[in-house]
């Protein structure tokens, strides 16, 4: 943890380092829910295949020879994050403490990453030096009364990302900054570029040198690219940021910073979120009935997601639009240009961040996420009922579906786990081992809604199918008669390479056993997947979307139906 006045000698510092933390495998980082059983269990009935099978299981499954030999993962951005950005409207300096609102904002956002954290402000008359501090660990541990205090701006960018057990050091820790000859830029990236080495070969072949195999680094240097239709008069930044996503059409969503003005950027397919909000005046109250766009602005945010925007006493505004570059600076907002999809295809949302990622209470397509989930469970009671006596959910994100789902068949629901809010959560430990011991700690059974009973226990996902036994061995232990598992989403059955660690095939539990073989596995009495056009049922059901023609969503690791086109088009 450190706070400094970056220079030339940090950033030169900072890339050098990149080499010697790229040599440990992609692990996934995604469920928290999904721990092995018993390896006795496993091979008694003979489940577990043995390494020399599961590679060879790996190679013969498509994209399988894609990832062969990525054991040294290309990008460090391969899992789930969230990036924040904020400045003052009005005279400079400002009254609003624009790093304690990015802090605030990253705090909500905490669910999206729990590895590191970073801010970066700048007090806006200064190009050469920005402020910032970083930290490995959860925000409330990193950012001190004492850093808070070297954090002055009136504009500033943050970032939060998730543990992975490689490059689990500080030195990837964004946004990250650089000195370029026009000033300083700061970048804070959500996402994974798909054609990283295409990019790469077009960046050397342009004279520029690279010293890492970042995406983000390649995001920075292409960022300091002349635009083929050249410049006038210095840097033209929004010519730079669309030659950049002409060159890299997904996935990302990017916060760049420089000396006076944040630019927001969301890839052309719309693949990660991101979204605008207007901070107002105190005195007005959270829930006053104008319309957000005849308030008064202190001051701005951009933000994966809209749940923060509350608490820090800001008002949702609206999305960026897929392929749109927003310009954020002390007179206001403003949209600087919109780049269409590659050959007019169309969005692709990740449908995930519906299903898991993202808080219940974000807003996404002029929807609540609360409400699809919800949307979810009442689908998934249509297709897949069963005779039982009371819903009831894995806490938490599976609970806004056992809602949908107990509405729907007409039963009661009832909490039957109580969990230990003081652990952490199971995925963030990279051996199965803690994660086996994490789950035994983290719930315990509320034996008198359970005895006796017949039950129908919701759950968002299934990832690798490890944590659920535990859980239903739990709530027998406790009297349960029956367990039927109902997960509102459909099977996982590829990976991920736009920015969710899901790496490898033969890591996905649906790959090996089907829900009967599954249900069997797992020790519940029945189990079943919500489908594919049921999922897209329940997210399209409310959208608001102004034009629906072009709204589509990514599937990907449920259909392997990639958004740039088949994986063999793309160069992963």
């Amino acid at each position: 943890m450190r706070s400094t006045r970056c220079s030339v000698v940090d950033v030169i510092a900072l890339y050098s380092l990149y080499p010697l933390i790229k040599k440990s495998n992609k692990k996934s980082a995604m469920d928290s829910k999904d721990e092995t059983r018993a390896q006795s269990q496993q091979a008694d009935e003979g489940l577990e295949p043995t390494t020399a099978a599961l590679d060879q299981l790996a190679l013969s499954l498509p994209l399988g020879k894609k990832r062969a030999g990525r054991g040294a993962v290309a990008s460090g951005l391969t899992h789930e994050c969230g990036v924040f950005g904020a400045i003052a409207t009005g005279e400079w300096p400002t009254q609003i403490d624009v790093a304690q609102v990015i802090c605030l904002g990253l705090v909500a956002l905490q669910h999206r990453g729990q590895e590191s954290a970073g801010i970066v402000t700048s007090e806006g008359h200064c190009a050469k030096n920005f402020n910032v501090h970083k930290g490995m660990g959860m925000i409330n541990n990193i950012f001190t009364d004492d850093s808070m205090k070297k954090l002055k701006g009136n504009l500033g960018i943050g970032h939060t990302r998730y543990s992975t057990s490689a490059a689990s050091e500080e030195v990837n820790c964004q946004p990250f900054v650089v000195h370029t000859a026009h000033g300083a830029l700061a970048v804070a990236h959500n996402g994974e570029l798909v054609n990283c080495e295409s990019l790469r070969k077009d960046v050397l072949e342009r004279g520029v040198g690279l010293s890492t195999h970042s995406d983000s680094e390649l995001i920075t240097q292409a960022l300091c690219l002349n635009p083929p239709e050249g410049e006038v008069d210095g840097p033209d930044w929004p010519a730079r940021i669309k030659h950049l996503m002409q060159l890299a059409p997904l996935s990302y969503s990017l916060v760049i910073m420089l000396k006076d003005k944040i630019y927001g950027v969301r890839d052309p397919y719309g693949n990660r979120p991101l979204c605008i909000g207007k901070i107002v005046p105190l005195t007005i109250g959270a829930y006053r009935n104008e319309k957000v766009d005849k308030l008064p602005a202190e001051g701005w945010v951009i933000s994966s997601e809209s749940c923060g925007f509350l608490s820090i006493g800001a008002r949702y505004v609206r999305e960026v639009q897929p392929g749109e570059i927003v310009e954020l600076t002390r007179d206001g907002i403003k949209t600087i240009d919109i780049i269409d999809c590659p050959e007019n295809r169309r969005h692709a949302f990740c449908i995930f961040e519906y299903v898991y990622f993202a808080r219940s209470d974000s807003i996404f397509e002029g929807q609540m996420v609360y409400s699809v989930r919800l949307q979810c469970g009442r689908q998934l009671a249509r297709e897949a009922g069963v005779d039982a006596d009371i819903v009831s959910s894995v806490p938490e994100s599976g609970t806004a579906a056992a809602h949908g789902f107990a509405r729907e068949a007409k039963l009661n629901f009832a909490e039957v786990l109580c969990k230990n809010r003081y652990v952490g959560r199971t995925f963030i430990q990279p051996s199965t081992r803690l994660r086996q011991l994490g789950v035994a700690k983290k719930f315990g059974a509320l034996s008198e809604n359970v005895a006796g009973k017949r039950l129908v226990l919701i759950d968002d996902s299934i990832v690798r199918g490890n944590t659920i036994g535990p859980i239903i061995k739990l709530l027998r232990d406790a009297g349960a008669l029956e367990v039927h598992i109902r997960i509102a989403s459909p099977p996982l059955l590829y990976p991920c390479y736009m920015g969710i660690n899901i790496p490898t095939r033969e890591e996905l539990i649906a790959n090996k056993l089907n829900a009967e073989e599954l249900a069997k596995y797992v020790g519940a009495d029945s189990l079943a997947y919500l489908s594919v056009d049921g999922l897209k049922k329940a997210v399209q059901l409310n959208m608001a979307v102004k034009k629906p023609e072009q709204v589509g969503h990514c599937t990907a690791c449920l259909t392997g139906d990639y958004p740039g086109g088949l994986p063999d088009e793309l160069e992963w």
